[in-house]
């Protein structure tokens, strides 16, 4: 089906029409032929730094924006609703979700386009359309005999669209697929900015996987492109960044500056700024990273980069996000549920204490948790008062900690790897596993770490080297774990051996994948075709 100057392709989904109007087509159809050059030209940009990094160029503050860093500015006031933002829920895009977050006591939800969904083309129609509804305030969801609708009084939401990095092959313009990001952050301020305003909020967004200031300046073009558009002042969309990759915290600064009409903050997305640690150093035999439970924020280098962030923002007036803590509740064993609340608990004081202004929970039940800790430590709306000491060297970014490298750690990664995979090649982004919440993110961590304790040999504390057979031999056994678990009748259907398939060829290829969505993004468009 061809729409004006877009091609849309793929299977009918329910919602489509609604959402794909020819007037919102001929919206993401400008913002492609604008700007669309723009984004293929920082990606290989990209591609070119991590080749000078591969080569041993070294990682550090860019010496041609050392003015910006050096000179007074700050960004625009948050706007009243974002003030006060101690506490928030992430979490994908689907209708029982956005409900029971906005309802959770949080004060506000990320609803999430990239990590926390697979962007199959129901999932990225459906969330806009569930999306317009909660913003509308008609949301409404039945389930089991249960009635699910909004309180008065939900938490503000805040939308992330997918990275720069990702396509929608089901919306084609001059024979191009289309940005992921363009597509979620173009529908979503098309049919929803103006109903914000006047319920009182306005078009919020978390940004994420940025790498270079120019990916902010793009972002910050697309913005007032927007709101030209659809008439509004400069300065009333709003974005957090999530500095959730190891080159972004090099460019705090300059992220914030390009943005500084629209900027409200920066929030430290722990998981993916591991990943990103990884494939930034993924040659470099010196920078091999322990056992991933072992890699906390309470190491030094990632202690640094969450100090690095809230001294950025605290200096520019912009608040300073926490991160996520894995954990959620144990529902069927009091004692690790309470352990694992223990651990939240102890996460939330360490970043309040710390000088964060707010923080990330994944389950409503830990609402109540990080609030309480915030609420005692941070009476105020936010600490932009607070500096944390010390100024933040490259050398402290970038030095790798210690710890051990065992072979549970290597058989974790694989079935998290696994598990997660085939749940996201059944259309679920965000995945309960040996109760921690998996997305992307943890994923990424898992198959990159063991392509690159295979790239260098690492020998494990039972002295055995990761090789490609071991891995080999670890995917078949976590296959057999995953037969156990699931049973031979879910196992058959649940997709586990083409996972099994993805993560083969991520780990041992020649070369570390930029990213698994991209081939595993491939599946689901031969399962469209198939269908179609």
């Amino acid at each position: 089906m061809t729409v004006g100057a877009v091609e849309v392709r793929g299977p009918a989904v329910p919602g489509q029409a609604e959402i794909l109007t020819s007037d919102a087509l001929a919206w993401l159809a400008r913002l492609h032929r604008r700007f669309d050059p723009t984004r293929r030209a920082l990606l290989a940009a990209r591609a070119e730094r991590r080749r000078r990094w591969a080569l041993g160029a070294p990682l550090d503050f860019p010496p041609e924006t050392a003015a910006i860093r050096a000179s007074d500015w700050r960004v625009r006031p948050a706007p009243p609703d974002l003030v006060d933002r101690r506490v928030e829920i992430t979490g994908p895009c689907d209708r029982k979700m956005i409900i029971n977050a906005l309802n959770s006591g949080a004060r506000c939800f990320m609803a999430c386009m990239e990590d926390a969904t697979s962007p199959t083309w129901a999932n990225v129609v459906g969330g806009q359309v569930n999306l317009r509804d909660a913003v509308a305030r008609t949301i409404a969801h039945e389930e089991k005999g249960k009635s699910y609708r909004l309180v008065a009084d939900p938490a503000v939401l805040i939308f992330r669209p997918r990275g720069l990095h990702l396509p929608e092959a089901h919306l084609v313009v001059d024979g191009e697929e289309m940005a992921g990001a363009f597509v979620d952050f173009g529908l979503y301020v098309f049919h929803n900015a103006r109903a914000l305003l006047a319920a009182g909020t306005g078009p919020y967004l978390y940004l994420p996987k940025l790498e270079h200031y120019e990916e902010a300046r793009l972002w910050r073009d697309l913005f007032v492109a927007a709101e030209s558009e659809l008439g509004l002042p400069v300065g009333t969309i709003r974005a957090t960044v999530l500095i959730e990759t190891l080159p972004a915290a090099f460019m705090a600064d300059e992220i914030l500056f390009e943005l500084r009409d629209h900027a409200v903050g920066l929030n430290c997305g722990r998981w993916d700024y591991i990943f990103s640690y990884i494939k930034t150093f993924a040659h470099d035999p010196t920078k091999v990273l322990p056992d991933r439970s072992v890699v906390t924020m309470t190491v030094p280098f990632m202690d640094a980069y969450a100090r690095h962030v809230i001294r950025t923002c605290h200096r520019r007036g912009a608040h300073a996000m926490g991160g996520m803590s894995a954990f959620i509740p144990v529902k069927e064993d009091p004692a690790r549920n309470e352990a694992a609340f223990a651990q939240v608990r102890a996460d939330k004081e360490r970043e309040a204490r710390l000088g964060h202004d707010g923080t990330w929970v994944a389950h409503p039940a830990l609402v109540s948790v990080a609030k309480a800790v915030f609420d005692a430590l941070m009476p105020g709306p936010n600490q932009l008062d607070r500096m944390p000491s010390g100024e933040v060297t490259a050398e402290a970014l970038v030095t790798p900690c210690t710890g051990p490298r065992t072979r549970e750690g290597l058989a974790l990664n694989v079935n998290v790897a696994i598990g997660y995979m085939a749940a996201w090649l059944r259309g679920q982004g965000a995945v309960p596993l040996h109760h921690l919440m998996e997305d992307a993110a943890t994923a990424e961590i898992a198959r990159a770490q063991l392509w690159q304790w295979r790239r260098h040999g690492v020998r494990l504390d039972t002295g055995e080297e990761v090789t490609a057979a071991l891995i080999e031999t670890e995917i078949a056994r976590q296959l057999d774990v995953w037969r156990h678990e699931v049973g031979d009748n879910f196992f058959s259907t649940g997709r586990y051996t083409e996972a099994a398939e993805l993560l083969r060829g991520l780990v041992l290829a020649e070369e570390l994948p930029e990213f698994l969505t991209l081939p595993a993004y491939r599946r689901h468009l031969a399962a469209d075709a198939a269908t179609c």
